[in-house]
């Protein structure tokens, strides 16, 4: 009866989207009211991001079972979203019930395909591991058609999409892919991994691919790492990671979670998508961005109406949070290969990489019609950047053409001093945060 309620209020009161391009001069305005349910806020960020839209600054109210979001936005050089047809999209999507509404499955984007075959791999980081993955699927006959691969705190996970090299559809005989699974499994098993490796086939298309990636490294336990004289509850070095307090708003029963970080492309995703998992909701909240730096604040409870109560949990919010924001964080050399594809081209140039003693860090592989567009961040086997030797060889064999190379913007840049986040920050968020602004409200 309870469910059938809700979807009856769901039907007189559905999704309202308010696209304006006016009232701001440097950001299109999406304003977003619905019903609320858990999950509706990683679902509308979800497809701002997933259009590579950049939010600049975000005001989230959830309180008293309605969603009223206000997402300032821009394309990815800085100017308002223009594009009628993007924008028809956002105002359609959003305003989907069965976008923003998710069934109890938990899933996000569903978008089931019979397209390829989808594997889960996650296990220890190793030197050219992705080329031993890599050449296993190429014996087997599959071709990558998509993939994004991960790596953080000596962890690594990956979504690999594949294809029967000759048929180009998906790969669904029982036998054969018992055989992917046992191989792939020795592969990431290692000799010494003192944690299980796993290898998964899980259906196409069911959950987004960035989003699974979360999931899978905070099963891996991936935020487990050693704290280096850190206080507890806080970190407060940005130069080393981002800086998050945890602290209690008793006046009103709300958990506040501030962060401080650099900002990148995305990091609002991955703040929401972790807290989501970890079954938080975000009744309110406040995200600004600066040049370089990004600055969110967050009132939350637990799905069970709590707040966070504990020392340990606190400290456990804090590990989960920095390994989101640091698992995308692009470290090392970019390389760019886009060329023809082919069975074997992945690799190909992976063992190329692995025999110049490069790491890859992290990567995202992708083929639009028979082209193959793949970014590498990669290092040298102890961390350090490629040298420039190293780069030569590599262009030479894999041709210069085909290969482009560029430092990435996160890892050349360098972050501001203290001051300058206090003095972009400061009076913002001493005086007005959600709470001063009498934003928040209580259970009533």
């Amino acid at each position: 009866m309870d469910d059938e309620y809700a979807k009856l209020i769901r039907r007189m009161n559905p999704p309202r989207v308010v696209i304006d391009n006016k009232s701001c001069e440097d950001a299109t305005i999406i304003q977003v009211d619905s019903v609320n349910k858990h999950g509706i806020l990683l679902q509308v960020v979800q497809v701002l991001t997933d259009l590579n839209l950049v939010i600049t600054k975000a005001y989230i109210s959830s309180d008293g079972g309605w969603f009223m979001d206000v997402f300032n936005v821009t394309d990815q050089v800085g100017n308002k979203v223009r594009d009628e047809e993007i924008l028809s999209y956002i105002q359609k999507t959003l305003e989907n019930d069965e976008v923003l509404l998710p069934s109890l499955r938990g899933t996000v984007g569903l978008m089931p395909s019979e397209e390829h075959t989808s594997i889960e791999l996650s296990g220890t980081d190793r030197p050219g591991l992705f080329s031993e993955v890599c050449a296993v699927l190429s014996d087997l006959h599959c071709n990558v058609v998509n993939a994004a691969i991960w790596t953080h705190n000596a962890r690594a996970a990956a979504v690999v999409h594949v294809v029967d090299d000759v048929t180009d559809c998906a790969i669904e005989d029982p036998k054969r892919l018992a055989t992917i699974k046992k191989l792939l499994r020795n592969v990431l098993k290692g000799n010494n991994d003192l944690k299980t490796a796993n290898m998964t086939l899980s259906p196409p298309g069911f959950t987004h691919r960035e989003r699974r990636l979360h999931q899978i490294m905070f099963a891996d336990r991936d935020y487990v790492k050693v704290r280096r004289g850190a206080e507890q509850g806080k970190v407060e070095d940005l130069k080393s990671g981002p800086c998050i307090t945890v602290y209690d708003c008793s006046e009103k029963d709300y958990t506040v979670i501030t962060m401080r970080s650099r900002d990148r492309p995305k990091l609002l995703f991955d703040i929401v998508c972790t807290l989501t998992d970890m079954q938080y909701v975000v009744f309110h909240g406040v995200v600004h961005t600066g040049k370089m730096e990004a600055f969110q604040e967050f009132y939350i409870r637990h799905v069970d109406g709590f707040p966070i109560s504990s020392d340990a949990e606190r400290e456990r919010v804090i590990l989960c949070l920095e390994a989101a924001i640091e698992r995308r964080t692009s470290e090392g050399l970019e390389l760019e290969l886009c060329t023809e594809d082919r069975p074997g081209l992945l690799s190909d140039i992976t063992r190329i990489f692995r025999e110049n003693s490069l790491c890859i860090k992290r990567a995202e592989i992708s083929t639009e019609g028979r082209k193959a567009k793949d970014i590498f961040y990669v290092t040298d086997v102890t961390g350090n950047p490629v040298e420039q030797k190293t780069v030569d060889s590599i262009r030479e064999q894999v041709g210069s053409n085909m290969l482009h190379v560029k430092w990435s913007p996160c890892h050349s840049a360098k972050l501001p001093e203290e001051g300058t986040i206090s003095f972009l920050f400061g009076n913002l968020f001493k005086v007005r945060t959600l709470q001063n602004l009498k934003l928040i409200g209580s259970y009533s």
